[in-house]
C-alpha cells in the first residue's frame, strides 16, 4: 500500500525540504491527493486505521484521487493474473463501504492510464540497475520474496520504483505521504525527476515526502505486521462469525493460566485491539481488571467482538449493497479513470515537448 499527496502549484513554489509532516499542509481544494492500494486481496483493519479513515476525512479537504495499482500488483503476481483482476472490484467495494464518496473522490485503475506506462519507459533510461539494487526498500522486499524469485528477481519487480515515480509525476505531485519504510522510494523518484530536468529542462515537479504518524496495526497473532499472506488479519468484509472465530484465537498473556491470575495487558493482543475499537473508559477498566485478575480472557474477548462488530457492521452492510451491484462499482471505477487520464495526458504533453517527441 502507498499514499500520494499531490499539489497544484507553480514550479517555483514547490517545497525544497525532502520531507514534511502531513499536519503542516493546510486543507485546500486546490491540492490533489492520490492514494492507492495493490489489488492483491480484500482490505483489512490495518488499512482502515492506517489510511482509509484518513482518506474519508481528507475527501472534504482536498481533491482526492485513489489508484487501484493493478500493474504494480503484477510485479510479484505475474503468474496469477486472475488474483489481481478479481481483487480490483473487491478493493473498490472496500473503498466505498468505509465512506469514500464517488462524488467527492476519483477512483482510478492504473492499467487504464497508458501515460503511466509510457513515463515508466522514459524514466527507465535515467536510473541504473545498480541504483535500484541499492534501494533499501527494494532490497528488503526482494529478500521477503525469495520463494517467488529465488536468485533471479524480475526486471519488473526490481524496477517498480521507476513505475511508482511515473505514478507520482503523471499527476504533477508535490507531496507524497508515506511511512518511514517508503522514504527510499520517494528519494528514488526525486532523483529521476532531477535527472530528467537536468537533461530536458525544467518539466517535472520534484515531490516531497509527507510523513504519516499512523502506527502500523499488529496482527492477531502479535506479529508486528498485519498481512493478507500471514493469516493474521481482520478484514473489513469479515462476517460476525468469522470475527468471533478470529478474536477467540487471538494471542493473550501466555503466563496467565487461570482466570484469576494477574495478567499483563501490555503483551495481550486482545487489549491491543480494545484500544482500537473500545472507548477510553472500557480500555481503562480492561487494563485494571486484567492486572488484578478480575477479568477473564473469554469475557474480555466477547466484549471486544461486540465492539468490533459495532464498527465493522455498518461497513459490512454498505459493502453488501455494492456486492449486489457490480456494474455500479465498475462504472464508478471507469468514470474516475477517465477523469484521471485527462490529467496524465497533460503531463505527457509537457514531457514529450521537453524530450523533442512532440511530432
Amino acid at each position: 500500500m502507498y499514499n500520494f499527496l499531490y499539489k497544484n502549484n507553480e514550479m517555483d513554489n514547490t517545497v525544497d525540504d525532502e520531507k514534511i509532516m502531513l499536519e503542516d499542509i493546510k486543507p485546500d481544494k486546490n491540492l490533489k491527493i492520490l492514494t492507492g492500494d495493490r489489488p492483491t486481496g480484500r482490505l483489512h483493519i490495518g488499512h482502515y486505521f492506517g489510511s482509509l479513515k484518513s482518506r474519508v476525512e481528507l475527501q472534504d479537504k482536498f481533491e482526492t484521487f485513489i489508484e487501484v495499482a493493478d500493474v504494480q500488483a503484477l510485479t510479484d503476481n505475474f503468474n496469477n493474473p486472475d488474483k489481481v483482476k478479481q481483487n480490483v472490484s473487491q478493493i473498490v467495494m472496500d473503498y466505498l463501504s468505509v465512506g469514500l464518496d464517488p462524488n467527492k473522490v476519483t477512483i482510478l485503475l492504473q492499467s487504464r492510464i497508458p501515460e503511466i506506462a509510457e513515463l515508466t519507459v522514459f524514466y527507465s533510461n535515467l536510473v541504473t540497475i545498480a541504483r535500484l539494487q541499492r534501494n533499501p526498500t527494494v532490497k528488503t522486499e526482494i529478500a521477503q520474496k525469495k520463494e517467488l524469485f529465488g536468485e533471479s528477481v524480475t526486471y519488473g519487480f526490481l524496477g517498480y520504483p521507476v513505475s511508482q515515480a511515473a505514478d507520482i509525476t503523471a499527476f504533477d505531485a508535490s507531496f507524497v505521504p508515506v511511512g518511514e519504510d517508503q522514504l527510499p522510494l520517494i528519494e528514488q523518484c526525486r532523483e529521476i525527476v532531477r535527472k530528467f530536468n537536468s537533461i530536458y529542462g525544467e518539466t517535472l515537479r520534484e515531490p516531497v515526502a509527507v510523513m504519516s504518524n499512523k502506527p502500523r496495526i499488529k496482527g492477531l497473532d502479535g506479529n508486528e505486521k498485519m498481512g493478507k499472506s500471514l493469516g493474521n488479519a481482520l478484514y473489513l468484509s469479515d462476517d460476525i462469525e468469522t470475527i468471533k472465530t478470529k478474536v477467540m484465537g487471538a494471542v493473550t498473556d501466555p503466563a496467565r493460566i487461570k482466570k484469576d491470575d494477574p495478567g499483563n495487558p501490555d503483551i495481550c493482543m486482545v487489549y491491543y485491539y480494545h484500544k482500537l475499537f473500545s472507548d477510553e473508559n472500557t480500555c481503562k477498566n480492561v487494563c485494571e481488571e486484567c492486572k488484578k485478575g478480575q477479568r477473564g480472557c473469554v469475557a474480555c474477548k466477547k466484549q471486544l467482538i461486540e465492539n468490533i462488530n459495532n464498527t465493522l457492521g455498518p461497513i459490512r452492510e454498505k459493502r453488501h449493497y455494492y456486492e449486489e451491484r457490480p456494474k455500479e462499482v465498475m462504472d464508478i471505477l471507469m468514470s474516475g479513470t477517465e477523469h484521471a487520464r485527462e490529467i496524465a495526458k497533460k503531463t505527457m504533453e509537457k514531457v514529450k515537448k521537453s524530450m523533442k517527441l512532440d511530432y
